[in-house]
C-alpha cells in the first residue's frame, strides 16, 4: 500500500484511565510562556535549567509542563543519526557483543551530540526530559519499548530489539505518558529536515491511544486497566498519524491496518473523541489502483463524545483508506474486498 505517500504526515476501552483530562482546569499559558522565555538555553548547566523553569510555577504538572515544552522547542531531532543507529542495529541484531559494543557507543555520540548542538534522537529526548524533571523533584521514568510510524517497517520490529524510548510521569501519585520525540516536530516536506511544530496530543496521553503504536518492553508502562495488547497486536493495528493524538482519546475499531471484507459490507469506523467536533469536517480519501477518490461518509454519529463512521464497500478490489479531519490526516487502513 501506498502510505509512503504519507511520509511526512506522521507519524481499548471507553473510559479514560490517565491522559490529559485530568488536568482540564489547568491553564498551562504560564509554563508555555516561561519555556519560550528560556528558549535558546543552553545543557551546560541541568540544574539550573530545570530550576528558572519551574520555580515560578505552583504545581507539579505546570512545572513537568514548562519542562517538556522547553524540551520540544529546543531538542531537534537528529534524522540522521537514527537512521545510521537502525542500520547498525540490523547489521548487528544476530551478534550479542558486537550489538551490545554499538548501543554503548551510539549512546556516547547521541549525548554529545545533544549536548553540544541539541540535537538527538529519542533516547536523548527522554533522558533530559527525565533529568529535568527530576532535578525538579518530579518522578519520571524513561520507557523503552518498540513505536510504530507510517514510514517503519514492522517486519524489523522484534520484542528483543527495541527501537524507541519515551516517558511516564508520576503527577498526583498518578503516572502518565508522553512522548517529547514525536511531539517535537515532523520532517520538513521539502528539505527532509526536521522542523518544529509541538504535538500537544503526546503530552499526558491517554493510555488506550498511547497503546496503538508504542508497545513498551515493560507491560507496567502500558498504564491500561484492561488487557495488554499482544506485540501480535501491536503490529497488526492500523497506521495512527500523529495529529490523531490531537483529536482522539482511543481508537477502537478497526483493529487492523489490513482486512479482508465481502462486496456490500459495511465497516465501522470507532474513536473517543477528547473534544467536539464538526461531522462535515469528516472525509475518506480511498486510493484503488493508483487513482484516489474523496469520499464524504453517508453515516456519521456521535454521541456521548463517541464517534462512529459506517461504510458500505458497493464494489470489489482492494482499497488503502485514509481517514481525515479537516486536512489533517488520522489513519490509514487496507481493504480487499471480495465477492
Amino acid at each position: 500500500m501506498k502510505i509512503q505517500t504519507y511520509i511526512f504526515l506522521f507519524i481499548f476501552v471507553f473510559q479514560s484511565n490517565a491522559q490529559i483530562v485530568d488536568f482540564e482546569t489547568v491553564k498551562f499559558e504560564k509554563a508555555d510562556k516561561i519555556a519560550l522565555k528560556y528558549k535558546g538555553e543552553n545543557l551546560s548547566n541541568l540544574p539550573q535549567l530545570s530550576y528558572k523553569l519551574t520555580h515560578e510555577l505552583t504545581t507539579d504538572v505546570e512545572r513537568f509542563r514548562a519542562i517538556f515544552k522547553w524540551v520540544c522547542s529546543n531538542i531537534a531531532n537528529d534524522y540522521d543519526m537514527y537512521s545510521r543507529n537502525m542500520r547498525k542495529r540490523k547489521r548487528y541484531k544476530d551478534d550479542t557483543i558486537k550489538f551490545a559494543e554499538w548501543n554503548d557507543k551510539f549512546k556516547k555520540i547521541a549525548f554529545q551530540k545533544l549536548l553540544k548542538k541539541n540535537r538527538t534522537v529519542c533516547t536523548g529526548y527522554a533522558y533530559l526530559i527525565k533529568e529535568l524533571a527530576n532535578l525538579a523533584s518530579i518522578e519520571c521514568e524513561i520507557v523503552n519499548g518498540n513505536a510504530r510510524t507510517s514510514t517503519i517497517n514492522i517486519e524489523n520490529l522484534t520484542v528483543d530489539a527495541p527501537n524507541h524510548s519515551w516517558n511516564a510521569v508520576k503527577l498526583n501519585d498518578k503516572w502518565y505518558l508522553c512522548d517529547p520525540t514525536w511531539a517535537s516536530g515532523i520532517p520538513n516536506p521539502i528539505t527532509y529536515r526536521f522542523q518544529f511544530e509541538f504535538n500537544d496530543g503526546f503530552f499526558l496521553s491517554d493510555p488506550n491511544m498511547f497503546s496503538i503504536n508504542h508497545h513498551p518492553v515493560d507491560e507496567k508502562w502500558f498504564l491500561l486497566h484492561t488487557e495488554k495488547p499482544t506485540f501480535d497486536m501491536f503490529l497488526e493495528a492500523p497506521v495512527i498519524y500523529g495529529k490523531a493524538y490531537e483529536y482522539f482519546g482511543n481508537h477502537i475499531q478497526p483493529k487492523k491496518l489490513d482486512n479482508t471484507i465481502k462486496q456490500g459490507d459495511t465497516v465501522i469506523f470507532r474513536f473517543q473523541l477528547l473534544h467536539p467536533i464538526n461531522k462535515k469536517d469528516i472525509r475518506f480519501v480511498f486510493e484503488k489502483n493508483d487513482n484516489e477518490k474523496e469520499i464524504q461518509p453517508k453515516l456519521i454519529t456521535i454521541t456521548k463524545q463517541q464517534l462512529v463512521i459506517n461504510h458500505t464497500f458497493e464494489s470489489r478490489g482492494h482499497y488503502d483508506v485514509h481517514l481525515y479531519i479537516k486536512d489533517d490526516l488520522i489513519s490509514t487502513y487496507s481493504f480487499n474486498v471480495k465477492k
